[in-house]
């Protein structure tokens, strides 16, 4: 998709430009002929999201959804209308299965599509997932998991789609993950960036952490940069995560503009988005650092709805990433990563 965003773009400058006879004179809005005018227009899809106008798909199998529909089934209304709000908002749908994921995907891009909506997916299975944590797993071999991409993307065909790429697979290369090969790990990513982005209408977005994770910007953006992050639309931030949206934004920015500084000319600005689905009460105070700030902490809130039209630049959207409601693992009491865990529901939709 990033090839497309790059033409329009170009579409846009010579639309903005000069008169063809090349005098450089006034423009049609009275401005002084001298660029100004024709900057300002064509900064502006620069800083702007990227995918302002379009509508998220909701799916009705989702965890908030279906917990909802059962407890009205089953007559606990006063528990149903707590709920709600986690079934009335679009949510992520991830894919970590290592079983070939055509069969899903297709069945949710065509669903999506026949609502005229965009789905946003999850792609979540590289080789040493979650770097051996409470989502370890993924494909057995770097053949596997680009065999595994591969049916992902043909999946999606020509239909629109938010694409999530492998949540921490890269902050985690840059920390340090024993086992892990961290340039094999960059250049996986990368053929997976450039085969999901064969795929015109799928937008990508490389995880890149969170606001209190890597703090060396010029590490994260080499490490980014290895892995993809020019050919695809940009970077995700905060998935499965608590820490606030103004910090992940500033953070964002920041890491844009480093990423800028080292572009190969010709490369569009990276944009970002946002998981904001658990960050309303933000991460806890009394936990500074560690598993107590990112695994099941207590007293959390549910945070920004979902929106393509944020208001920060270079900000594409704030997304629900995490499905509310989901485990982060099996600590502070919950069930394993990704199952569905009503207490922490409840506790999202009472603070």
């Amino acid at each position: 998709m990033r090839a497309a965003v790059l033409a329009a773009v170009a579409g846009t400058a010579v639309a903005c430009g000069n008169g063809s006879d090349g005098s450089g004179g006034g423009s049609a809005d009275g401005g002084s002929g001298d660029g100004t005018a024709t900057a300002t227009a064509t900064a502006a899809p620069q800083e702007s999201s990227r995918l302002a106008g379009e509508e998220l798909w909701l799916d009705p199998t989702g965890h908030g959804p279906a917990a909802v529909s059962e407890a009205r089934a089953a007559g606990r209304t006063e528990e149903a209308e707590a709920l709600a709000p986690l079934a009335e908002q679009p949510t992520a749908v991830w894919i970590a299965s290592p079983d070939n994921p055509y069969p899903v995907v297709e069945r949710i891009s065509r669903a999506a599509a026949e609502e005229d909506r965009m789905p946003v997916l999850v792609a979540y299975n590289l080789p040493g997932r979650d770097c051996g944590l409470y989502s370890a797993g993924g494909a057995a071999d770097a053949g596997a998991y680009l065999e595994w991409i591969g049916s992902f993307a043909a999946a999606l065909a020509d239909r629109p789609a938010v694409v999530v790429l492998e949540p921490d697979a890269v902050p985690h290369a840059v920390a340090g993950c024993d086992g892990v090969d961290s340039a094999a790990r960059y250049d996986l990513l990368s053929q997976a960036v450039a085969i999901l982005d064969r795929q015109p209408e799928t937008r990508i977005y490389l995880d890149a952490g969170n606001a209190d994770w890597i703090d060396d910007l010029p590490a994260l953006a080499d490490a980014l940069r290895k892995s993809g992050v020019d050919v695809a639309d940009g970077f995700a931030l905060n998935v499965s995560n608590y820490e606030t949206t103004e910090a992940n934004a500033e953070y964002g920015l920041a890491l844009s503009e480093q990423l800028e500084e080292g572009a190969p000319a010709g490369t569009l600005v990276a944009h970002f988005v946002i998981d904001t689905s658990r960050n309303g009460a933000g991460p806890p105070e009394d936990a500074p650092g560690g598993e107590g700030r990112w695994c099941n902490p207590p007293g959390r809130a549910l945070g920004e709805p979902p929106t393509t039209s944020p208001d920060a630049p270079r900000l594409d959207a704030l997304l629900w990433v995490k499905q509310p409601g989901d485990s982060d693992g099996t600590c502070g009491g919950g069930p394993p990563a990704g199952q569905w865990w009503p207490e922490s529901a409840a506790d999202l939709v009472t603070d």
